[in-house]
């Protein structure tokens, strides 16, 4: 199956330990039981679907949002306008993760009673893979999406200056037999946190990826200073809308607005837009999803290139790589677990009952 290839020794780690860790390791920056599971099951699903740069990677991160950089363990998001259908939510300067989460559950609600619903987030942070959100709307028939902006990393198409988010969609519709549909990337040729988990890993990037400061191309994570838009224009354009759509509509910050790579962002900056679509307020449900599923088998039943294997549905592959390291274990590589300790340290919690975080 694809994925990172690599060169140390990765140990495989139970997601209920590592589920238990984080949420220790969360509570004890001042985040509720509640709030504190949200968190933890967050970044461990990412982990689980494959998605390791927006995983448990980012636990000292966020340990340092909670305990320096102003953001709020206790804040809670509250509905602060309503016009029929639409909806603006103010995180209040909790975990991105609470705010997004919130608001997703306030456009699924409203969209049980409307058909439809759309939600517009400010006073948010950070808030990690979007799927999570557009897939809480699954179980309730609904389509659901997700976007937010974020920190800028990516130059424009042509430009050698960090002026725009990679601002990621992600997008989940539901099908009959099938896996459902989940999209979840953002509008730049990779992410930040890719780039992170590659240089971990001793890597070289694929060409296309990124720039270095005086903008010219590079292989090099420890050069890469600028991402590059995938599509080149048109990632330009889908980064600029989705970044209007998470911030404009709420008053949220936009762009440099949120802070920089280097000082860090501004706390409570962030915003999001989540939406939730009722099938059954269009179209029979048993027939929408029957349809989904003719769509995915047409992928399946495609035709392969030369030395293509199988083709995949979008979401699909995340899906085999969940129920495989259910199985197995999520790999974990040494610097993740590294800044796993180093947190648990900061915050003296007691971790020695773990194995898999010995040194």
């Amino acid at each position: 199956m694809p994925g990172y290839p690599g060169t140390e020794q990765e140990r495989r780690v139970p997601a209920t330990e590592l589920e238990r860790v984080v949420g220790t390791l969360v509570r004890r920056c001042g985040m509720s039981d509640e709030d504190a599971a949200v968190m933890a099951g967050h970044l461990v699903q990412a982990d689980l679907r494959g998605v390791h740069s927006h995983g448990v990677l980012r636990v000292p991160e966020y340990v340092k949002k909670l305990t320096v950089q102003g953001v709020d363990p206790r804040g809670r998001p509250e509905v602060v306008h309503e016009d029929g259908v639409c909806l603006v939510v103010d995180g209040r300067n909790s975990m991105g993760q609470i705010g997004a989460r919130f608001a997703m559950q306030q456009a699924i609600e409203r969209a049980r009673q409307t058909g439809m619903a759309a939600v517009a987030v400010r006073g948010s942070n950070h808030c990690g893979a979007m799927a999570t959100y557009a897939m809480m709307a699954l179980p309730h028939d609904m389509i659901g999406l997700a976007t937010t902006n974020a920190l800028p990393t990516m130059a424009p198409w042509g430009g050698a200056e960090r002026v725009l988010g990679i601002n990621p969609l992600g997008v989940a519709v539901p099908a009959w037999e099938e896996r459902p549909i989940v999209y979840d990337a953002a509008f730049s040729a990779t992410a930040h946190g890719k780039v992170r988990v590659y240089q971990q890993k001793g890597l070289s990037l694929p060409d296309g990826w990124a720039l270095d400061k005086d903008g010219h191309p590079t292989v090099h994570p420890a050069e890469a200073h600028l991402l590059l838009p995938i599509g080149d224009f048109k990632g330009t354009a889908l980064a600029m809308v989705m970044g209007i759509l998470s911030s404009m509509l709420s008053g949220a910050a936009y762009g440099t607005e949120l802070g920089s790579i280097e000082d860090g962002p501004h706390a409570g900056k962030d915003g999001h837009f989540l939406a939730a679509i009722r099938i059954s307020a269009f179209e029979d449900v048993a027939r929408f999803k029957q349809r989904v599923d003719t769509a995915i088998r047409q992928l399946h039943d495609c035709r392969r290139a030369p030395g293509v294997e199988r083709i995949y549905a979008p979401g699909e592959l995340e899906f085999l790589t969940e129920e495989r390291y259910l199985s197995e274990g999520i790999p974990l590589n040494d610097d993740t677990l590294a800044g796993i300790r180093s947190a648990a340290t900061q915050l003296a919690v007691d971790v020695a009952g773990y194995g898999w975080l010995a040194p």
